[in-house]
């Protein structure tokens, strides 16, 4: 133990390793501040795009859209659906047939 060198504060090695510790332990503080959600302080469904949010034909902007239009309307997208859960359903029939 008598025969080590002294080091003194200032040795290289040492302000290297405290600079390797301060930098991680600031990107680890960086690291969380990042993950934290921010919270906008406005109801859940504000935050939604409009694409996303529930529509109706009220809050879409045409409140003048005759009733005849928005009963086709709504027929047209029950049509649609359907026509694709029967396309769906025969596709996935067909990819995924058993063999027997």
């Amino acid at each position: 133990m008598m025969d080590q060198p002294i080091r003194s504060a200032t040795y290289a090695g040492d302000t290297l390793y405290f600079m390797r510790v301060y930098l991680f332990v600031m990107m680890l503080g960086v690291a969380y501040a990042l993950s934290q959600p921010i919270s906008s302080g406005k109801p859940e469904k504000d935050n939604l795009l409009p694409a996303t949010a529930p529509n109706t034909f009220s809050n879409q902007g045409w409140p003048d859209l005759p009733s005849w239009q928005r009963e086709a309307s709504s027929k047209a997208v029950e049509n649609y659906a359907a026509t694709q859960e029967k396309k769906w359903r025969r596709w996935n029939e067909a990819m995924f047939e058993r063999v027997s």
